[in-house]
């Protein structure tokens, strides 16, 4: 080694050493959370006024909240195919609530990052396969999976059993009532259970890399008890909201997020008492926009914020989602308006977590927005989703969305609401996004 390399080589680790240069920790710890049907509009840090979310907020103000993140789909099951598989849903096996199990040597973000070194764990909705199947949590890189395998009985938040791995764990109490996902005796929340095994992941792992996907079902409503109870909102109580002149199914949904609110911190204080929290990144999402099921009004509490639409709606209500990045020390607090979508999920884990990002995926990671080097940061020509008969794209600050053959565009940088129709005054965008669309048929 030379003088000249000797001299740099020295000044770089000073640099480094004093923070100058802006580095992660190697292997960081990684959370990432996703709440079901939590909307744009349901944080306070994203405008809510009547429904507390104070340690969500609290974790935005600390961290980097993301204003135009969106999810992977509308519904709840191919919204989850993409943030682990990192493609949007041009690409995917489905683009629907209909059923898929993953295949056999999936490369899933989850099997990307243990065959990297970590200690992986999926705690709360599994939907993408049962046991004895390939796309049991097990056979998809997770070593510790709890929870719900099967979506539709994850509508139900007094199960008679959840489970752990691949066997069946009762739960002590709880009765169904014969009725499909309808339970006759309430005992023991799910809710709480997914969260104690949550932190006991945690805690059995502080000491080497681990990555924790905790999907947590709140505040999604139980579809099946809103049909029999006209409430759907199923949650111990109403603590307090229960004084509150609204209907019982307001009280519920704004009690399953306030506790949803809760839990979140005592993940925060957890990894804060085990002196990891500054190696550990903690993001909070939702899967899609907000529902308006078992008896809960998306107007009540302006659930979609300023978006128009809301769950299985293509419009910004249905799939624009908070995102919060916490990482103390690294990650520097304030706002981004960066736009981006589930499919980047996996591409910056990996990065993150030095494992091996797969060739033929579509997202882009935002490391680089999370670490603060946005000039570093690739951005996307479109984001894309498909869902039925209905395509959407937004390419910059336009977004076009097709029923059939029509497309309606709007200028969400004017009208965040999507209000008004400019598609016309347009043609040469509509017809870039008509073939982007075209193009992924």
């Amino acid at each position: 080694m030379n003088l000249l390399t000797r001299t740099l080589s020295s000044l770089l680790a000073i640099l480094f050493l004093s923070g100058t240069l802006d580095a992660a920790p190697s292997k960081p710890n990684i959370i990432y959370i996703v709440s079901d049907d939590l909307g744009y509009g349901d944080l306070g840090s994203y405008g809510q006024k009547q429904v507390k979310t104070p340690r969500l907020d609290r974790m935005a103000r600390e961290g980097l909240r993301f204003t135009d993140h969106y999810a992977g789909h509308t519904v709840c099951r191919p919204a989850r195919l993409v943030f682990l598989t990192g493609k949007h849903t041009g690409h995917t096996a489905i683009a629907g609530n209909n059923m898929h199990v993953l295949p056999k040597g999936s490369k899933t973000v989850t099997s990307l990052l243990k065959e990297a070194g970590y200690v992986t764990g999926g705690v709360g909705k599994w939907a993408l396969g049962d046991v004895g199947t390939t796309g049991h949590p097990n056979n998809q890189g997770f070593d510790f999976f709890y929870g719900y395998l099967d979506q539709s009985a994850a509508h139900d938040y007094y199960p008679e059993f959840l489970f752990r791995n691949d066997k069946a764990e009762r739960l002590p109490g709880n009765v169904n009532s014969g009725k499909r996902n309808v339970s006759s005796k309430k005992v023991t929340y799910a809710h709480t259970r997914i969260t104690e095994e949550a932190l006991a992941f945690i805690e059995r792992n502080k000491d080497k890399p681990f990555y924790l996907n905790l999907t947590w079902t709140i505040p999604h409503t139980n579809n099946e008890a809103g049909n029999v109870e006209k409430n759907g909102q199923e949650v111990p109580d109403h603590g307090i909201y229960k004084d509150k002149n609204w209907p019982d199914p307001e009280k519920g949904f704004a009690a399953m997020v306030t506790l949803m609110d809760t839990d979140t911190g005592k993940i925060i204080d957890l990894l804060k008492k085990l002196g990891i929290a500054e190696n550990t990144l903690v993001v909070f999402t939702s899967d899609n926009g907000p529902h308006q099921e078992g008896g809960h009004k998306v107007d009540f509490f302006d659930s979609n914020g300023q978006l128009k639409g809301h769950k299985r709606s293509l419009h910004d209500g249905g799939i624009r989602v908070p995102m919060i990045a916490w990482w103390p020390k690294t990650i520097k607090s304030g706002v981004s308006n960066h736009a981006s979508a589930f499919w980047d999920w996996l591409p910056t884990a990996c990065e993150l977590g030095g494992a091996e990002t797969p060739e033929g995926i579509d997202g882009i990671s935002f490391a680089p927005t999370l670490l603060g080097n946005t000039n570093k940061q690739v951005r996307h020509d479109y984001l894309f989703w498909r869902w039925s008969r209905f395509r959407a794209v937004r390419m910059n600050d336009w977004k076009g969305v097709q029923t059939d053959k029509t497309l309606a565009l709007y200028d969400l940088s004017k009208d965040i609401g999507e209000e008004t129709d400019v598609a016309s005054e347009n043609p040469k965008i509509v017809a870039r996004i008509q073939k982007i669309i075209a193009e992924l048929e």
